[in-house]
Order: structure tokens, then sequence, then C-alpha cells
């Protein structure tokens, strides 16, 4: 599974995060190990406090947990590469905390750490721990036998869905998958022979070529929002520069901002606007059908835990009642049937605890499989509304190009006019 990791610090902000159940279709608190409180909040908000008595600033390590996306991972896959991660990276003993999210069909894990060791008030060093966890990603993909991706792969491959999380929120603010922007920017990129060949070939996509503040090239959309060139194809800005020339030739992006926002007309706000009515109307049943689903599976996980600890109670009443007291108690003790009794009960109650995390796991496999048939649903629309929105980009590019045109036979008319009239007047 992918790996990221991070050390951090703003506890609050973190356990709000990990806490949200408005992005995610269920968040499980999993497990709290080594802290008084039993909520993240509060013991995320203990980190905090043992932090103070050091000079660490970053005194969480946050670390995510990711299957493959065909892959329906139960609680003990996960909960054993959160104990190998914790091995690697030399936090052995921890206090930690799990949590479990689940969205589109897919699980996924979140695991915290506290970086200050409380014996010596002193930050763990977490030298290389990048290097770690891609060495420990890899070998969790090869003991499960998934297909490994090519970003882990030793023969040199690179994913090219690896995104900076930068790019992926400015994606995201504009409901745009990332794949897709840099997708268009290679396409241009690739056709290209020219600054003004790219140039076009950006504008049908709907991105306009203009110099950043950095006198480097950059595209700005419709929107206003601005791209690295160079970030968006892969390749260093001096590669840029070779085939598109100097980047001082090119408007500013504040200005290319601008001539956007002149030459977008009323009616073209009012198509943008109409398709995105258009896109939210279409997915409004199948939001409600998710959150319809997401309640369901709520009430069912309730229910499993209600009946799970009804029956836990009644098992620990069958084996505490085994316990002998008064004479009795006291010669099972002298006899050593007291601790035959123990070790069984101990038993039993392991085997239900395990029976128990079956369960769990079957109940949110079924619900898992359920959730990605409406998952799939869901795709199918935003593949449609990701043609709808490539289609609105190359028309708004193709009546920009139509207003540029006739602003220029408009300024030759008038300078044609003025040429003539001086005429009349020399004459």
């Amino acid at each position: 599974m992918i790996l990221k990791g991070s050390q951090r610090s703003g506890a609050k902000n973190l356990a709000d995060h990990l806490m949200n159940d408005r992005d995610n279709d269920h968040v499980t608190l999993f497990e709290v190990r080594g802290f008084v409180a039993r909520d993240l909040h509060g013991a995320l908000a203990e980190a905090h406090a043992i932090s103070k008595g050091t000079k660490c600033e970053q005194f969480l390590f946050s670390l995510s947990l990711n299957p493959p996306q065909e892959i329906l991972a139960s609680e003990q896959d996960l909960k054993d590469a959160a104990d190998r991660a914790e091995q690697v990276l030399g936090l052995d003993g921890q206090p930690r905390a799990i949590v479990f999210h689940e969205k589109e069909g897919r699980r996924h894990a979140h695991v915290v750490w506290s970086r200050i060791d409380a014996a010596t008030m002193t930050a763990i060093n977490l030298p290389h721990f990048k290097n770690r966890l891609m060495g420990l990603a890899r070998e969790l993909y090869l003991d499960h036998g998934w297909e490994m991706p090519d970003g882990l792969r030793r023969d040199g491959g690179k994913s090219p869905l690896n995104f900076t999380l930068s790019e992926w929120q400015q994606a995201k603010r504009l409901k745009l998958d990332p794949r897709e922007i840099k997708q268009s920017f290679q396409d241009a990129w690739n056709r290209s022979d020219s600054a003004k060949a790219f140039k076009h070939a950006l504008e049908d996509k709907g991105y306009f070529l203009a110099r950043g503040d950095r006198r480097g090239f950059v595209a700005v959309d419709i929107h206003g929002e601005v791209f690295s060139v160079p970030r968006m194809l892969g390749i260093k800005t001096k590669e840029v520069k070779a085939k598109l020339g100097d980047p001082s030739a090119f408007d500013p992006a504040d200005q290319t901002k601008q001539i956007i926002a002149d030459k977008l007309t009323d009616h073209i706000q009012t198509y943008i606007g109409q398709v995105d009515a258009k896109h939210d109307q279409d997915m409004a049943p199948l939001a409600v059908e998710r959150q319809r689903m997401k309640q369901a599976h709520r009430a069912e996980r309730l229910s499993l835990k209600s009946k799970q600890r009804q029956r836990e109670r009644e098992e620990t009443r069958a084996r505490n009642a085994r316990m002998s007291k008064g004479l009795r108690g006291l010669w099972d003790r002298v006899s050593g049937n007291r601790l035959k009794v123990q070790r069984q009960n101990e038993k039993e109650a392991w085997d239900a605890a395990m029976r128990h995390q079956r369960q769990r796991d079957e109940l949110i496999k079924a619900q898992m499989i359920e959730r990605r048939k409406l998952q799939a649903d869901i795709q199918k629309l935003r593949r449609k509304h990701i043609k709808d929105r490539q289609i609105l980009t190359r028309d708004i590019a193709q009546a920009m190009r139509m207003s540029d045109q006739i602003e220029r036979m408009q300024d030759q008319t008038r300078q044609q006019s003025r040429s003539r009239s001086d005429l009349n007047l020399t004459l």
C-alpha cells in the first residue's frame, strides 16, 4: 500500500481533519494507545502538552496508509501495516492513534504518533523516513501479491499520478481531476513546435499563455487560476524556454487575467453557470442515494456494535460465574483449578474478540462492495461532465479568438479611416 508520512504540529487541526465525517462516508477511531484520553482530540492535546516540556515544534508524526484501489483491506491488514511502519520508523511503543476512513467504496487508514519520549523528554529523530516508508510500501505490495505501481518499481518506472498537495487542491477547487489538467498541457506541448503553436494549442483547451512573476511561463484559465507550465509538463524551466523563447514577449499573468475577464461576455458567463447548474442537477439523485447509503451503513454498524457489546457482557458474566468464591474459591486456588478456569476464560475472551473483528470486516466488505456499485455510476457521470467542460472551454476559446479578430479588424478600419482623413486634409 502507498505510505505517506510527515512530521507536523497542529494537534487540533489534525484531529478535526481525521474525525471529519462530512467528506468521508464513515470515520472510525480504531485505536488509541498510550494516552489517558480515549478520544482523538484529547489524545493529541496530551501530545501537545507533553511537547511543551521540550523544544520540539513538530511533535507528531502523521502517516496515511492507502491500499490499492481494487483491494478491500481488513482491519488487521491496516493494523499490521501500522505496526510495521512503527518499527521501521523507530517509534516502537510510542503513544499512537489509528483512524479508518471510508469514501467512494474504499477504505484507508491514518496513524498519528507522538514523537516525544516521555522518559527522556526528547523528540525521537526520524532520519530518511521517506525512503524507509517507500521500502516498506514495496514490501507490503510484495507480501500481499498486489500489482506494484511504477513509482515503487526498481526498474526506473515512475507513476504519472504523483501530484503535489498544492496541485491536487487547486484541481479540486476547479472541479477538475489533476490528471485532466496535466494531460491538457502535455497534449498541447507534444503537438507544438513553437511558442505560437503551443499558445494556440493551449487556448483550444481553455488555457492562455502568459509571463509569471518570476519571468517564467505560466498559463491562465478562464477562471483566473494560474498554472506553472514547467510543473504541469513535468520538465525543467530551461527546457520550456528553449522551445518557447523569452517569456517577456508575453503579457503578464495579471494582465492576461484582465484580458480574459474583459472578453468573456455575459452570455458566456451565463452559459458557464448553466452548465454548472446542469451538472449539479445530474449529480443530485446520486448524492441523495450516497447519503442514504451512508446513513444505512452507519445504522448497520451501530446495530452490530450494540449486539456485540450485549453478547460480550453476557459472555463475560458467564465466564465470571465460573470463578468460585468463598471456601470453594480458596480450594480452587490451592488445587490449581482457578488457574485452569482463568486460562480458559482468557482464551474464550480472545476468540470472542477475533470473532467480533471478523464480523466487522465481513459487514464492512459487504457495504464497500455495495458502495462501489454506486461509485461506478458516479464516476460515469463525472466522465460525462469532464467531456462537457472540455467542449465548453473549447467553445469559449473560439469565441475569444473571434473577439480578437473582430477587434483587429476594427483597429485596421479605424487606422484606414484616419489615413484617408489625413490624406484629404493634405490635398
